[in-house]
């Protein structure tokens, strides 16, 4: 167990400083790219899938443009997918992605899990009828332009899951990884202090506020990867180690995972038990919620599934010389496996908002 410890604080450790080192090596030379503001940019394969998506016709379906950004003179397109009934206050569940641009992974998970439901919906009578009394609400691409750069912040620097008001506990905080307002040439950046928040973030707060707040019950799931060697389901708070609100409905939802889905492979905590950010907008979204009127008689759960892609290095450590191997499957098996794993979960909770007299308890 210590030994195990010990690999993940080194991998870490090893990870935190070469993601330091070329931020400082990009300064010092200007030749080179610095990690939040690259030069060169990348095909954005996710973007092409989500534009075939979106030429869908179907009465249970409808895309918009949630969002634009330019970059360059290149404008990109935020895209949103609602399926189901266009009753708000119907069962709920989000799907997010491509918060981080180095992420790829998060948004092919979401497009897998898209692609199929979309399949299905042209056959699958039972499905249809499921649609007609709940929703599926996704953005997942949430930053075009940090994935077309290959960079975890947005074209101005700023690092979207940092950029929300919220301030997170100085105690429990870490230097530059909680996230800092030192400058865009380093990782975790939040922005200007009392400046709007970025495009992007915004998109998702207002997607969410119009789309999800108003329903009964609803669960949402942002999917990331970089951290640990296992998949981790974080609820919140990522501001705070105090108790969460919810934490009776995190328990009986627990609880229920543990007897469906008894070989799952996630570790499920709270996201302080691994680290406290400020700017987190899922933080940011619940307390909202949770001070909206008329909300007293809903929940609102946002989780986080944050994969466990030191992993995929511990079986491929050529990948680690990568940056894109820190935070995504590069094996072609890997891949495929990958975009198969999380699919279970999302039905399961997809079928917790759909069933909440057999877990709710009184708010």
């Amino acid at each position: 167990m210590n030994q195990s410890k010990n690999t993940i604080r080194n991998l870490f450790n090893l990870l935190f400083l070469l993601l330091v080192l070329e931020c400082a090596s990009s300064k010092m030379n200007p030749s080179m790219k610095l990690l939040n503001r690259p030069i060169r940019k990348f095909e954005l394969p996710e973007l092409d899938h989500i534009k075939e998506l979106a030429k869908t016709e179907d009465d249970l379906v409808k895309i918009d443009v949630i969002g634009e950004v330019t970059h360059e003179g290149v404008t990109y397109p935020i895209h949103s997918f609602t399926l189901g009934t266009q009753d708000t206050s119907r069962p709920t569940i989000g799907l997010f992605g491509g918060v981080h641009g180095l992420e790829r992974v998060g948004t092919q998970v979401v497009l897998s899990y898209l692609t199929s439901t979309l399949a299905q919906l042209k056959w699958d009578k039972d499905l249809r009828r499921t649609l007609e009394k709940a929703r599926i609400c996704s953005v997942p691409l949430i930053n075009p332009v940090g994935m077309s750069l290959h960079s975890r912040c947005n074209g101005n620097g700023i690092d979207l899951m940092r950029n929300s008001p919220v301030e997170a506990d100085p105690e429990t905080t870490y230097p530059l990884l909680s996230g800092h307002r030192i400058g865009d040439w380093l990782p975790w950046y939040r922005g200007e202090v009392e400046k709007e928040m970025e495009i992007e973030a915004q998109a998702v707060v207002n997607f969410v506020v119009d789309q999800i707040f108003k329903a009964d019950t609803a669960i949402t799931i942002d999917f990331h990867s970089g951290f640990g060697m296992k998949d981790r389901l974080w609820y919140p708070y990522a501001k705070s180690k105090e108790p969460f609100p919810d934490t009776p409905a995190i328990h009986k939802i627990v609880e229920k995972l543990e007897e469906t889905l008894p070989h799952h492979v996630y570790k499920i905590e709270t996201q302080s038990d691994s680290y406290t950010t400020h700017g987190d907008l899922w933080d940011y979204l619940y307390d909202m919620h949770k001070n909206t009127p008329g909300s007293e008689d809903k929940l609102y759960l946002p989780w986080t599934l944050e994969m466990g892609s030191w992993a995929w290095m511990k079986k491929n450590p050529l990948q680690a010389f990568s940056k894109s191997g820190f935070f995504n499957p590069i094996k072609e098996h890997r891949v495929s496996r990958i975009m198969r794993r999380h699919l279970l979960l999302i039905d399961f909770f997809f079928r917790m908002t759909r069933n909440r007299k057999a877990w709710r308890y009184e708010i």
